[in-house]
């Protein structure tokens, strides 16, 4: 157990390191380009729930409940209660309208200590939209939405050991088949699956003090490529590697603190650097810096670790020049930036309460995206209900700031250990 804390600390490190500025040989974090990675179907990656939305979205190695169907399908398989069904609604973008929303139904069943199944139901409404022409001449009315459907199954290897799979399908119609510039549109439909590991360890030790050591680590949307036209390009869907590890410290029977560190990383290729990036006719046609994003589902989530292109050589903000040169070390120091960084820590009193808090962090030039996270739960025999607040750190306001999140959760069976299940 010594040398998972040891890990677990030396994981703790590299994610603070990650999150820094660093400078020597080539260029400063500051001379990275903008260089936003976009996906289709993003709601497919929004935080469903408002426990792991309160501890700044570090919910991979969580204890298990309902919602482990998103995060890690499976951990289900070390959950203390028999099943669980959960709801969760999200209002978005409330500060501008009221009618967006993402609402997430998600449950468990353990039929025994080595098979346990879940499934959810996601759906994301975006609101009644008007469609105009050119002219501004209203065409019709909308009510753009998507959803996505999971079922999930996990199996324990052993006493500490589990693995889980999810298959899911996903619709996504946002223009109502509506011809635009003579195309016809079409809604976007994706099959996907999820892949998670778990080690639970709940004999750990930190120092004197008793706990659960948990270390989870999840492959997410492994899909296929989607275009809303016969016309388009086909984009990647937000396919997520997370790597989580959570202690949760047991000071008596009352006090219990959990402390968990995710890292997240998309696994969808880079922009790369063309003759038109810059605005440069006279360089070369096609790629200049990177690697080309035109490549299947499996190349593409391989080639999200090495295709970072880095700063061009230039003089003066001139790239005119380049042939196919990067500042050395910047290409290196790119994909660093692309790896998030989510902390969280949570206190219970005697499984009736608990609050906590956590931060987000997301590197400048890949989004921006910086938040502060606060949550509680109060919960009484079968029922709980989590709250989840955010608050943006950085220039980018998130479209849930200062928004007020929920989850009600209803646990079926009795506790399958005499094991008290504060964390949940």
């Amino acid at each position: 157990m010594k040398k998972s804390l040891l890990f677990f600390t030396g994981i703790f490190g590299s994610f603070l390191a990650l999150a820094q500025p660093t400078g020597g040989s080539g260029a400063t974090q500051n001379d990275l380009q903008l260089n936003t990675i976009t996906t289709a179907l993003p709601f497919m990656a929004i935080t469903p729930d408002s426990r792991a939305g309160g501890m700044g979205d570090a919910g991979t190695a969580l204890s298990p409940s309902s919602t482990s169907v998103y995060w890690n399908t499976s951990g289900i398989s070390f959950a203390k209660e028999k099943s669980e069904i959960s709801l969760s609604y999200t209002p978005w973008l409330r500060q501008l309208t009221n009618d967006i929303h993402l609402s997430y139904l998600s449950g468990y069943y353990k039929i025994n200590k080595t098979h346990s199944i879940g499934g959810s139901l996601r759906f994301f409404s975006l609101g009644e939209i008007t469609f105009t022409d050119a002219s501004g001449n209203v065409l019709r009315e909308d009510k753009p939405s998507e959803y996505e459907i999971t079922g999930a199954y996990a199996f324990r290897l052993s006493d500490k050991l589990s693995i889980g799979i999810n298959g899911k399908f996903a619709y996504s119609n946002l223009t109502g088949g509506l011809t635009v510039a003579g195309v016809n549109t079409k809604a976007g439909v994706v099959g996907a699956a999820d892949l998670s590991f778990t080690y639970f360890n709940d004999r750990a030790k930190l120092g004197n003090v008793k706990g659960t050591y948990t270390f989870a680590t999840t492959i997410n949307n492994i899909g296929n490529k989607v275009a809303y036209s016969e016309l388009a390009k086909r984009d990647f869907i937000p396919m997520n590697l997370k790597i989580g590890n959570s202690f949760k410290a047991e000071f008596d029977n009352y006090n219990h603190v959990t402390f968990a560190i995710d890292l997240q990383k998309l696994l969808v290729p880079t922009p790369s650097i063309t003759n038109t990036t810059f605005g440069y006719s006279s360089l070369p046609d096609g790629v200049i810096l990177g690697k080309s994003n035109d490549v299947g589902v499996i190349a593409g989530m391989l080639q999200s670790f090495y295709d970072a292109p880095g700063v061009p050589v230039g003089e003066d903000g001139d790239y005119s020049n380049n042939t196919g040169e990067s500042v050395k070390g910047t290409r290196f120091k790119e994909e660093l930036t692309e790896i998030n960084i989510a902390a969280g820590v949570e206190w219970w009193y005697n499984n009736v309460f608990a609050v906590r808090s956590g931060v987000f962090y997301e590197n400048e030039n890949k989004g921006n995206r910086k938040f502060l996270n606060l949550g509680a739960t109060l919960k009484y025999n079968m029922f709980a209900i989590d709250f989840s607040y955010l608050a943006s750190l950085s220039g980018r306001q998130s479209p849930l700031a200062n928004t007020l999140r929920f989850t009600l959760r209803f646990t079926l069976g009795q506790n399958s250990s005499k094991e008290d299940n504060s964390g949940k």
